[in-house]
């Protein structure tokens, strides 16, 4: 689940509010154990998604660096190139 949950910072063109909001999800899936929560936990799951998106929000606002942005299409091929090196056999 948390291989899901990918950095955010520092990308050219800048992270989505969708792109957000995934990670969030997923940070709440994985410390609440939730896949899908039950119809008696979901206000509080989507709660907690909420809150989660809106600071992670507010932190990469926040975040400064001098580094030049990461390109998003070099680092998927990193990461494709990572995955097949640890994946093949």
């Amino acid at each position: 689940m948390c291989r899901n949950i990918k950095p955010l910072f520092n990308f050219e063109p800048p992270a989505t509010d969708d792109e957000t909001r995934a990670a969030s999800l997923q940070f709440v899936r994985k410390i609440s154990g939730f896949t899908h929560p039950s119809a008696a936990n979901t206000a509080a799951f989507e709660t907690a998604v909420d809150d989660v998106t809106a600071a992670a929000a507010r932190l990469l606002a926040a975040l400064e660096t001098t580094a030049a942005p990461k390109n998003r299409e070099r680092e998927a091929a990193k990461a494709k190139e990572r995955a097949v090196k640890r994946f093949s056999a």
